[in-house]
């Protein structure tokens, strides 16, 4: 199935309506030419309001972490960017939702199989954790700091949301050690151009 083909077919989704607390707005991008998948959680409220994803300070500090610019980052032929939720789950009592899991198992294997061309997964939090490495998501600090374990199919990786502060400032090694670290395979996996 061709890249429109399918994104048209996922954007047009519709399978959690009665569950949203907004009209189904399925947010992702790829490509099959893309390089590097970005996994996270769910479109945001902004996201869901300008239909682009980490459009927030999550996605400015996302790309800074990455060390690329949005320009690449909302490339498709370089970046494919797919959550476990393709819609605003909506607010709870200290953020956002849960992402919906009918997208994850729906599409998830299929977006899979038609992204070839990966070099680096990137997996962005807890739920994308959760999925990929479903035996290391309890411990989120120590499936992070053992990276290494996981690459080169993945790079489990703490959430950028401010809310995440407090973490940060107790684990200063993240940003200190796996962000270089990431910043050199981002830039090698978008030179296979």
């Amino acid at each position: 199935m061709k890249d429109d083909a399918l994104l048209k077919k996922i954007r047009k989704c519709t399978l959690c309506r009665k569950d949203l607390p907004l009209e189904p707005r399925p947010i992702l991008n790829f490509s099959s030419s893309s390089k590097i998948l970005i996994t996270g959680q769910a479109p945001g409220i902004k996201a869901h309001d300008t239909e682009t994803p980490w459009n927030d300070a999550s996605g400015d500090r996302l790309r800074q972490w990455l060390g690329i610019s949005k320009e690449d980052f909302y490339d498709a032929s370089k970046i494919a960017i797919v959550p476990m939720g393709f819609c605003y789950p909506g607010k709870g009592k200290s953020g956002d939702l849960p992402p919906r899991p009918e997208c994850a198992e729906k599409w998830m294997s299929k977006i899979q199989e038609h992204l070839t061309n990966i070099e680096l997964h990137i997996l962005v939090g807890g739920y994308a954790i959760d999925h990929f490495l479903p035996s290391h998501a309890k411990d989120l600090t120590t499936t992070v700091k053992n990276w290494e374990k996981f690459y080169p199919q993945f790079i489990p990786m703490l959430h950028p949301s401010p809310r995440n502060n407090i973490w940060l400032k107790k684990n200063p090694w993240f940003e200190k050690e796996l962000v270089p670290e990431m910043r050199k395979l981002v830039q090698k996996a978008l030179k296979k151009q």
